[in-house]
């Protein structure tokens, strides 16, 4: 993958006994910005990255989004769309992960999980520490996907709790796809706009 915006900052010099609570350890590696970002993807001017974030080939991180790899790597794979206003973050020992060709939508909290490839996450949904979203699954907007949870792969869940309402129906893959798609080409064309 070639890369972009891979400023390497020099890390604060601090030790652990300096810390106002020294007994809850830090990860030195997240104050210092490691990005790895293809060429081809779009950030927004006004996203925040910091700490050990990678974003795939063509993908894009839109307005006002803060992906924050401080305590944990945050990975997002290609062709993949974090729309504006969404939150991407860790837990100690646990990565943000997104895959190939996900849509995530606006005002999103994507919290120390796995989301698999081709998943859609409706605007303002959450999905926190551990769970995992399976391929090609959908998670109704506004809903909340609880700790540890596991949405099976082409699963449909919606609710605060989310709950399982079945399969995902056949005719809406097409537009997840089209969405997705939609996103690449937005991208390219901001690319151009903002060269």
């Amino acid at each position: 993958m070639t890369t972009r915006n891979s400023p390497a900052l020099a890390p604060s010099a601090f030790d652990d006994k300096d810390l106002p609570y020294p007994d809850v350890k830090l990860r030195p590696a997240g104050f210092v910005d490691d990005f790895t970002i293809a060429e081809d993807a779009f950030i927004a001017a006004n996203a925040t990255l910091m700490g050990t974030v990678t974003v795939g080939a063509r993908s894009s991180v839109w307005y006002n989004c803060v992906l924050r790899g401080d305590i944990a790597e945050i990975v997002i794979g290609e062709d993949t769309n974090i729309q504006d206003g969404t939150i991407v973050h860790c837990s100690r020992d646990l990565a943000a992960v997104v895959g190939d060709r996900v849509t995530v939508g606006h005002n999103c909290l994507i919290h120390a999980c796995t989301v698999g490839t081709r998943a859609v996450i409706g605007m303002a949904a959450s999905i926190l520490d551990g769970a995992t979203v399976g391929e090609g699954a959908l998670v109704a907007a506004g809903s909340v996907v609880r700790e540890g949870t596991q949405i099976p792969p082409g699963s449909f869940w919606a609710g605060v709790p989310a709950v399982s309402k079945g399969d995902v129906p056949e005719q809406w893959r097409q537009r997840f796809d089209d969405n997705w798609k939609g996103y690449v080409n937005n991208a390219w064309a901001y690319l151009r706009k903002h060269g």
